[in-house]
């Protein structure tokens, strides 16, 4: 029995890293591109009307930005997002930011084409809630409890 596609929308200002994502997705049978918006108003409007599985969303956008965005998000919509932006690295505040809001993990897109199987990886893992956070990241988000709680985190 074939598995049913992972439905994705593609969130970000730039035409050309919609493009490129598109093209990455679509190399995959097991993912199919659902829509693609260039604003968070946009986006909001494609996720009212339409089932999709795994939401990728820029960080940065003119208007409502990825951030302001995916918390509003988070009050409506359920699914998993995978931030995108190629201005934040691994570990970086922007990347802790959109975790302690919500996403399910964060990527880097000037990495899409180079690390496409990685990519394509996240989103199928999102879709059944397996992804695994990088160190840089799990790293971060313990800093972060240990500076709210005052005390270490605990040795794994």
């Amino acid at each position: 029995m074939e598995k049913r596609q992972t439905r994705v929308l593609i969130v970000d200002d730039s035409l050309t890293i919609r493009a490129m994502i598109t093209a990455v997705f679509e190399k995959d049978p097991q993912l199919r591109v659902v829509g693609v918006a260039s604003s968070a108003e946009e986006a909001e409007e494609m996720l009212h009307n339409m089932a999709v599985d795994v939401v990728t969303l820029d960080i940065k956008m003119p208007g409502m930005d990825g951030l302001e965005f995916l918390t509003k998000l988070r009050t409506w919509h359920d699914k998993p997002v995978i931030m995108l932006s190629s201005l934040s690295p691994r570990g970086a505040p922007e990347r802790l930011e959109a975790l302690l809001r919500g996403a399910t993990a964060c990527f880097n897109k000037a990495n899409a084409m180079k690390e496409a199987p990685r990519l394509i990886k996240m989103i199928k893992d999102a879709a059944h809630g397996k992804v695994k956070l990088c160190q840089e990241d799990l790293a971060a988000l313990a800093a972060h409890a240990a500076k709210d709680t005052g005390s270490l985190p605990a040795a794994a």
